[in-house]
């Protein structure tokens, strides 16, 4: 007998939704009280004639969500377009991140004007620089790899949640500890 799911916990789902929706799953969720997490772009956008500078999802489909699979579950039924991702080579396991991980993803994200966003298909080894700590500044004690982009002169600190998604975010090179 499965056990219940009323346990919290960050789940990665799917709007199947087009991208010019008014109303996209992870404004419905977040009016229901729902925590969501979508990683965000800017993007120039036509509204009404005019170019308009918006926030837009960076991947359309992807969503993070943070609610228990027992309040979940209806909602997802009820809401054709809304999809659990599952992991692969099992039968409907949803794909989840802990607590701490995606905690420590968002704050990431907060502290960058403009952070990069990379599928996992687009990081290269190339890409990877040397193993890093950042040392003071709102990031301290975070670690990870140095991204290294031709011709940049910018510092970035790569932060990942497994299997999912990864986000470059500028560190000053005065915090910068190699490890």
């Amino acid at each position: 007998m499965p056990k219940e799911n009323t346990e919290q916990q960050w789940y990665v789902m799917r709007d199947l939704k087009r991208r010019n929706a008014k109303e996209p799953a992870y404004k419905q969720l977040q009016e229901s009280g729902v925590k969501v997490f979508v990683p965000m772009k800017w993007q120039l956008v036509i509204r009404k004639g005019k170019k308009v500078r918006e926030e837009v999802p960076f991947i359309q489909d992807l969503l993070f969500v943070c609610d228990s699979r027992q309040h979940l579950d209806p909602i997802v039924e009820k809401t054709r377009t809304l999809q659990y991702r599952w992991l692969r080579n099992t039968y409907r396991e949803p794909m989840t991140v802990s607590d701490s991980e995606m905690e420590k993803f968002m704050f990431a994200i907060s502290q960058s004007e403009s952070p990069r966003y990379y599928l996992p298909e687009e990081i290269t080894p190339q890409m990877y620089g040397r193993k890093i700590k950042i040392i003071g500044g709102s990031l301290n004690g975070y670690e990870g790899a140095l991204i290294t982009k031709k011709g940049s002169k910018s510092r970035w600190l790569l932060i990942e949640i497994k299997d999912c998604l990864a986000a470059g975010v500028e560190v000053l090179p005065e915090y910068i500890q190699f490890v």
